[in-house]
């Protein structure tokens, strides 16, 4: 377990303030669970995530695509063993998140049709599975691009209004958390394994294109009311065990030409990041840097308590993902010791891994 994060800051209460704390209070719950300890007075009410599979949490369960998780394995050590649309064997990293700060232990997709209204207080994910920044990734597979994510998420700012009214949607967009997780897809699927842009780009032109997009999105949420805004960076997709089939040579070895495209990539996004950051009035815009957390656990598992690294639970684990992890595969005896559940998503022993190491050093930057 992560050790509780203390930061201390003066603040200074107006009576206006006040009642906008005492509505969080209220309706948003007093974080008692929470496992990271924030600043006094400060108070994060919802997490609201955007971008692909690692926080899709069930959108593309009803969108004609072949890029599904609502099946088993998937799911097999969720509540009740229930597949989700969750990409991996229980949690995401946006579960995770939100359980650590204490807001809920799981946050629903926006597209779930079962959600229940009171939930739009706390969060929401608009994630896609197999989405990306580049606008031709979302249209291979048939999921949701980052304009409709965007879209949804204009319905959902007015289904807040309706229900708690304009000042305090405001307070709620805010100071919650946003997290943007993309460019996996964009990479290991749109430029390498599909390749429709490598006539057109180089590596680093692409990337580019990339952290341009991102900027883009980053931005328009911006004017919508965001201001706590988590971007990841690509992880070291080179070392994903279908990636090390599919790019890795006889010997499964991470695809290092992968890797190189996510350095230059990360290059190119983090400076963006910073430069909002920057420029945007009282916006909280952080870069989180996956790549070297998920390399170091690759590189030393042992030291993380993590045994098998280089292909995932379900089938053989070097190709099987989405449909082709499905029930009539075996999957490993205990993915405890597994870093992969697919061959391309991390585990829930993987994500809570990297979401306290991220959440270690990043949290503070928020406020």
């Amino acid at each position: 377990m992560m050790k509780p994060l203390i930061i201390s800051i003066k603040l200074s209460w107006s009576k206006s303030s006040l009642m906008i704390f005492l509505f969080s209070f209220l309706m948003l719950g007093d974080h008692s669970r929470a496992r990271i300890t924030l600043p006094e007075g400060v108070t994060v009410p919802a997490v609201i995530a955007f971008g692909d599979s690692i926080v899709d949490q069930g959108a593309n369960n009803n969108l004609k695509t072949v890029v599904k998780a609502n099946f088993p394995p998937y799911g097999q050590d969720f509540p009740d063993q229930m597949p989700t649309g969750r990409f991996t064997n229980n949690k995401t990293p946006a579960d995770l998140i939100a359980e650590e700060l204490g807001i809920k232990e799981i946050l629903p997709a926006y597209l779930d049709p079962s959600l229940n209204d009171k939930e739009y207080l706390t969060g929401v994910s608009f994630a896609s599975g197999g989405s990306g920044y580049d606008p031709q990734t979302p249209k291979i597979v048939d999921v949701l691009s980052f304009d409709d994510q965007l879209k949804q998420f204009k319905e959902y700012i007015e289904k807040l209004k309706g229900m708690v009214g304009e000042e305090k949607t405001q307070f709620i967009l805010e100071n919650s958390l946003f997290l943007v997780v993309a460019g996996s897809d964009d990479l290991a699927n749109t430029y390498f394994t599909i390749g429709i842009r490598k006539l057109e780009y180089d590596v680093p032109s692409y990337a580019g294109l990339m952290a341009s997009s991102a900027s883009n999105f980053l931005q328009d949420i911006y004017k919508l009311g965001a201001r706590r805004i988590a971007v990841f960076g690509a992880p070291p997709i080179g070392c994903v065990p279908s990636q090390r089939t599919l790019g890795g040579g006889g010997l499964r070895a991470c695809a290092e030409e992968y890797n190189q495209a996510a350095q230059i990539y990360n290059s190119k996004l983090q400076p963006e990041t910073q430069y909002l950051n920057s420029t945007l009035a009282q916006s909280r815009i952080v870069y989180i840097d996956i790549y070297t957390p998920l390399l170091a656990i690759i590189q030393n598992p042992l030291q993380y308590g993590i045994e098998v690294v280089d292909r995932g639970c379900c089938g053989t684990g070097n190709i099987e993902v989405a449909i082709l992890c499905n029930k009539l595969l075996p999957t490993c005896p205990d993915d405890s010791k597994y870093l992969f559940w697919d061959s391309y998503h991390p585990t829930n022993k993987g994500y809570t891994i990297l979401v306290n190491e991220v959440l270690g050093k990043y949290v503070g930057d928020f406020f």
